[in-house]
């Protein structure tokens, strides 16, 4: 059985006073996939296309017009108290703005542990070595404990946003844009982090992202998303670059190479 399934889902964002008695511009139309244990979906798409509104609906926080959402089997816009708890503990996310994503009067220690709180029944000094061994697991130290938010680079906070997410060992993590405000040096780091932690601790990730090398650094399988419809989904890099759809062909004739060079190639090459 899939850890998530994702069927049918619509959703429209609409003032019933402007569009009474019309049809409503739909946000996502009839999106459906899964996930596999283990397995990273990536979804690209430009901005508007719906990638965070579709996170929102998997995380429970926006519920769809139309279609269900499964997770571990169960829907979670129906499910009962108790399976709630569990699907909040095992369904966890990284937003993208790492600072906007905390408490700034909290250490580094509340933060990680604050989950920890609600969820185990831990000694002090037991929740102290959890937090300690979290940190020094996503590249920090005992030494950090005590820092706050500003005291941080976007990149250690984003690291510390991670350890608060594995700290109760989920099935899923929903990374939304997780790496698009890092530079490019920390944000490969962070994604290496992020492949690393997949295999350690075997866990899924819906990674939504504009950026296609990211994307392909880390997913087992790709989604492109368009005007809030999944137009289609490749099982590998080669089924990406070989589709013929039209906006497919347009994202992927937008990245440019690596070296300044073949940048310049490119573009007298569009132009003959």
């Amino acid at each position: 059985m899939s850890l998530l399934q994702v069927k049918q889902v619509n959703l429209s964002f609409y003032s019933k006073r402007l569009f009474k008695g019309k049809d409503q511009p739909k946000v996502l139309k009839d999106i459906s996939f899964d996930i596999q244990e283990g397995t990273c979906l990536g979804l690209i798409g430009t901005s508007g296309a719906g990638k965070s509104t579709l996170g929102r609906v998997i995380l429970g926080i926006q519920r769809p017009d139309q279609g269900q959402v499964l997770f571990q089997g169960h829907d979670i816009y129906k499910a009962d108290k108790h399976t709630r708890q569990k699907i909040r503990r095992d369904l966890q996310v990284v937003f993208q703005d790492s600072y906007s994503s905390v408490n700034p009067r909290m250490t580094a220690e509340s933060i990680i542990s604050e989950p920890l709180e609600n969820y185990e029944k831990l000694t002090i000094e037991e929740q102290r070595r959890n937090v300690i061994e979290l940190l020094e697991r996503v590249g920090l130290s005992e030494k950090d404990l005590k820092k706050y938010p500003h005291q941080f680079s976007g990149g250690q906070l984003q690291r510390i946003n991670i350890a608060r997410a594995i700290a109760l060992k989920p099935r899923l993590i929903v990374l939304d844009e997780s790496v698009s405000s890092l530079d490019m040096v920390t944000q490969s780091l962070i994604l290496q982090l992020l492949s690393d932690l997949k295999d350690d601790y075997g866990l899924a990730y819906l990674f939504i992202t504009h950026d296609i090398k990211a994307a392909f650094s880390i997913s087992d399988q790709i989604g492109m998303l368009e005007k809030g419809e999944l137009l289609e989904l490749y099982d590998s890099k080669d089924e990406f670059f070989a589709s013929k759809h039209p906006v497919v062909k347009r994202l992927r004739d937008s990245v440019l190479s690596e070296h300044p060079r073949f940048r310049m190639i490119r573009t007298w090459e569009n132009r003959v």
